[in-house]
């Protein structure tokens, strides 16, 4: 009985889904005092959306995820004088996506392909142990939502960051969950 009550939850929030269009997403005015300096804009219909992770600690709750993007944010802007968080948008393993520099500004996740992607980081180390279905869930709603909008193009590429760079993010783990995943080249 309680997997049937399961499954009819999980249904409904399929439903709930599309008919929103798209999961909720936390604004950067949510998280972040600091005003983006950023000003190049991303033509529309990206072919490319790239998996990230941040490296840092990973985050559970709202709290220490706003707290741990805040961390990002500073590093990014302070220490490599960025405009702004070098992420479109990020998720934490509380289940929620964090608007870094949103649906429409050129990020500065990955060299060559900035201009012609969405840079989606989930917060964390993921070379051995992998996010959790929250935070895994989360991405693959928000790239649902992304393509559904037109954000992406309808015959996007998903991409590992590893795939278009030398590095090895977005951690072995989590790499080979996205090499399953729609759209994956």
């Amino acid at each position: 009985m309680k997997a049937l009550r399961m499954e009819v939850l999980l249904a409904f929030s399929g439903m709930l889904l599309a008919v929103q269009g798209c999961p909720h997403i936390v604004s950067r005015s949510e998280w972040s005092q600091r005003a983006s300096l950023c000003s190049k804009t991303l033509p529309p219909s990206r072919k490319y959306a790239v998996i990230h992770h941040t490296l840092g600690k990973r985050c559970f709750s709202m709290v220490t995820c706003k707290k741990q993007l805040q961390n990002i944010q500073h590093y990014h802007m302070v220490t490599r004088k960025w405009c702004d968080i070098g992420y479109n948008f990020l998720i934490g393993e509380d289940g929620n996506i964090y608007e870094g520099r949103g649906w429409t500004k050129q990020g500065a996740h990955t060299y060559g392909y900035n201009w012609n992607s969405l840079g989606i980081s989930i917060m964390g180390n993921f070379m051995r142990d992998a996010p959790n279905k929250l935070a895994l869930t989360a991405a693959q709603n928000l790239i649902q939502c992304l393509a559904s909008k037109g954000y992406l193009a309808s015959n996007y590429v998903l991409k590992g960051h590893r795939q278009l760079g030398k590095t090895k993010c977005p951690g072995d783990s989590l790499y080979n969950i996205i090499t399953k995943w729609p759209n994956w080249s």
